[in-house]
């Protein structure tokens, strides 16, 4: 994902509007852009607070700045600064993290970043795209880059791997099915396919919609997932994602006052305290093959708690 941040940067530097501030992180990646054009490309170190508001500064002024670096420095720790340097103004910065969720697993709590999404879904005006594969960031990006809206670009370490066909503010049904409603974001999309595929052989029939935008999540885009859950009353969310305030709340918003019951997989009301791999903190949080498919069993048999 970093590598087609930078191919994608360094193809639309050709806009002179486009400004690039890092927090001390992707020097190598970002080597080809710095070097091309060296008067838009500034380090300004572990200082992530007065880095997004020269964003705002800068993007005032005209220009269209991107800032990136890792999810809690430039989301937590700038959290007044985009709130009220951004936001409230509606200037067009763009915000792009690595190491979401628990991507830099053997680090811990400094590093981990699991409420991003749900913090900045509460702000107006923020824009939320979480591409979970090169081409997606590349098409996101180059649609919505310069459109004057705050936007949040969340890069995981892993990828799906898979064939999509993302748009802005929409999202993609990948199966249609009658039984069961899965919602996914991010790279355990290709987890979810997979038991979906699994499961059709045991006569389970596996709605899969796919978010790369958060938000916002277009009207049209809202009638279909209301109509999902209105066919098979029964959804899973699953993300790499505390499961307050994340895709399943938004999947459970946007449904409203029809009659569902839904599970919710990604990290619960807690802290990662065990230390591990990314592999390892899936498996404890049932992002995992066999940790969707006992969840959908468990709704399928009414056990919901």
């Amino acid at each position: 994902m970093r590598k087609q941040f930078a191919k994608t940067l360094l193809e639309l530097g050709q806009d002179e509007r486009l400004i690039v501030l890092i927090g001390d992180i992707s020097h190598f990646l970002l080597k080809d852009f710095a070097e091309r054009y060296p008067q838009r490309f500034y380090n300004l170190g572990m200082a992530e607070q007065a880095m997004m508001s020269l964003a705002a500064g800068l993007a005032i002024n005209g220009l269209v700045p991107v800032v990136h670096s890792i999810a809690p420095f430039i989301t937590e720790r700038c959290y007044e600064q985009i709130k009220d340097d951004l936001c409230y103004q509606n200037i067009g910065v763009n915000i792009v993290s690595v190491g979401s969720a628990f991507d830099y697993a053997a680090l811990g709590c400094t590093h981990h970043c699991y409420d991003d999404l749900a913090i900045l879904r509460a702000l107006p005006n923020m824009q939320i795209i979480y591409p979970a594969a090169p081409h997606e960031f590349d098409i996101l990006f180059r649609e919505t880059y310069a459109n004057g809206l705050p936007t949040y670009f969340r890069l995981p370490q892993k990828v799906h791997g898979l064939k999509t066909n993302p748009k802005f503010g929409e999202v993609e049904f990948l199966r249609k099915g009658k039984d069961i409603t899965i919602a996914v974001s991010g790279p355990q999309l290709k987890n979810v396919l997979a038991v979906a595929e699994d499961l059709a052989k045991e006569k389970i029939d596996c709605e899969v919609i796919y978010f790369t935008t958060i938000k916002p999540v277009s009207a049209d885009s809202q009638n279909l997932i209301s109509q999902s859950l209105m066919k098979t009353k029964k959804f899973v969310s699953v993300e790499e994602h505390s499961v307050i305030g994340g895709l399943g709340d938004e999947v459970a918003r946007i449904g409203g006052e029809i009659p569902f019951v839904h599970k919710r997989i990604g990290i619960g009301d807690k802290f990662l305290t065990n230390y591990g791999t990314y592999e390892e903190h899936c498996q404890a949080n049932n992002l995992t093959k066999e940790g969707i498919i006992k969840t959908v069993y468990e709704i399928k048999s009414g056990n919901n708690f």
